[in-house]
């Protein structure tokens, strides 16, 4: 039998402001790369970034929670000027939040 993956914790925030900003300007630069650079791109990562900001200082640490927080409030955003979707969206935040805690996104390694 295949075992769960675990869940994974991030660290109690002590600025949330800044990681949100630190992950606007990620996420900004990584829908500029995968595709063309447009300007939807910048609101698409604010909106995250701004998700993201509520769900730290509220508490959250969970980093499934703050992913589905993330997808269920870009539903409501107009991706048709774009070519991503609030789950591409979801699925980048992840990889930048594993990356910077030095989780390897292909095989769940540190």
């Amino acid at each position: 039998m295949t075992e769960p993956i675990p869940a994974i914790t991030l660290p109690p925030s002590d600025s949330p402001d800044q990681e949100a900003e630190w992950l606007q300007n990620e996420l900004h630069e990584w829908l500029d790369q995968e595709f063309l650079p447009e300007l939807v791109n910048q609101k698409i990562a604010q909106r995250a970034a701004s998700v993201y900001l509520r769900q730290r200082i509220e508490g959250e640490n969970d980093l499934g929670s703050l992913l589905i927080a993330i997808l269920t409030e870009m539903q409501s955003f107009d991706f048709s000027k774009s070519f991503y979707s609030e789950f591409a969206v979801a699925n980048a935040v992840s990889d930048l939040l594993l990356n910077s805690l030095g989780i390897d996104t292909c095989c769940g390694q540190s």
